[in-house]
């Protein structure tokens, strides 16, 4: 049987395409995608009036009712953009379009812009694609699983001098766990804390109470028993025992940590958790076509609103 990803159906939109756009079709589609329920028709984003004279000359909008001026792009993740909407596009196309990821480096040379804009736009895209997931509450059978990211800390010339990095004392304390919750058949929600066993309190807030929970045998589980019905698989002895298994969950590390080593190489730190919400979006649409993956970020980008972390990003870090 053939693989979805290469099968005709998984592209029904190419770069190519993208590019023979006009730059007045692309923004006509931003439009259509800020306001579908007027079909691109601007409505204010302060008094919500349907009516407004368009300012051609510089693509700008003012309502009747309070004078407010504002664009398409007013009050969302990409408010104060500077790149042409076309590009924007070509972006997105881009960005979901690479199954492990697509680098900022990458980006920046197939855009021609530079490295600082391309970092910034793929984790705004991140964000934006994050905020479904928010208030997910996941029921059914859910496949809970953590790993562990960052901390690495090279080891001495001299073998001598070495020292058992298993050890926590040993370790850098900047090594994180991403803990993944996967509904089977439906959706996931990844989440970062120290340790595994310190994801209890997330489990609680976003499993239903009448889910049944697979985890493995790792001690950090034991708790989950006491609120959920629970079952539990020994690595150690086979991958799956009477239909208890992580595989679901697996399968989000292994896409996770393709992302680590072959596109990102270092993806720990405080932005651990954007690099996991990509992954853990990227597997809940696996089997989703191209075209249809970037009008949902698209879309998503036109609804998220303007990002405390990420505007003026360079401003504040340079």
């Amino acid at each position: 049987m053939q693989h979805f990803l290469l099968s005709a159906t998984a592209r029904t939109l190419s770069l190519k395409a993208v590019f023979r756009m006009t730059e007045e079709r692309a923004y006509s589609t931003f439009c259509e995608l800020r306001w579908p329920e007027t079909e691109g028709e601007a409505v204010c984003p302060r008094c919500g009036c349907t009516e407004a004279y368009h300012i051609s000359t510089r693509r700008k909008f003012k309502c009747v009712a309070c004078h407010h001026q504002f664009s398409v792009t007013s009050g969302t993740i990409f408010a104060s953009r500077k790149m042409s909407f076309g590009d924007l596009l070509a972006a997105i196309v881009i960005f979901v379009n690479g199954a492990k990821g697509i680098a900022a480096l990458q980006l920046s040379r197939d855009l021609d812009c530079q490295y600082k804009t391309a970092f910034v736009l793929t984790h705004k895209l991140r964000e934006a694609m994050a905020q479904e997931q928010a208030d997910r509450e996941l029921n059914g059978i859910v496949e809970i699983d953590g790993g562990y990211f960052g901390g690495y800390v090279k080891p001495e010339n001299n073998k001598a001098d070495r020292k058992d990095r298993r050890l926590s004392f040993n370790r850098s304390g900047k090594r994180q766990c991403v803990v993944i919750m996967r509904e089977r058949g439906g959706k996931s929600l990844p989440f970062i804390v120290r340790n595994e066993s310190d994801a209890v309190p997330y489990v609680r807030d976003h499993v239903g109470t009448l889910a049944t929970i697979h985890a493995d045998e790792g001690t950090g589980w034991d708790a989950l028993h006491a609120g959920w019905d629970t079952h539990r698989v020994n690595h150690s002895v086979r991958f799956m025992d009477k239909g208890v298994c992580t595989n679901q969950a697996e399968s989000f590390f292994s896409r996770l940590r393709r992302m680590e080593v072959g596109t990102h190489h270092h993806i720990a730190g405080p932005y651990l958790f954007a690099y996991a919400g990509e992954a853990s979006w990227r597997e809940d649409n696996r089997r989703v076509d191209n075209g249809s993956q970037a009008m949902m970020v698209a879309s998503a980008a036109m609804e998220a609103k303007v990002s405390r972390t990420w505007k003026g990003y360079w401003q504040r870090s340079g």
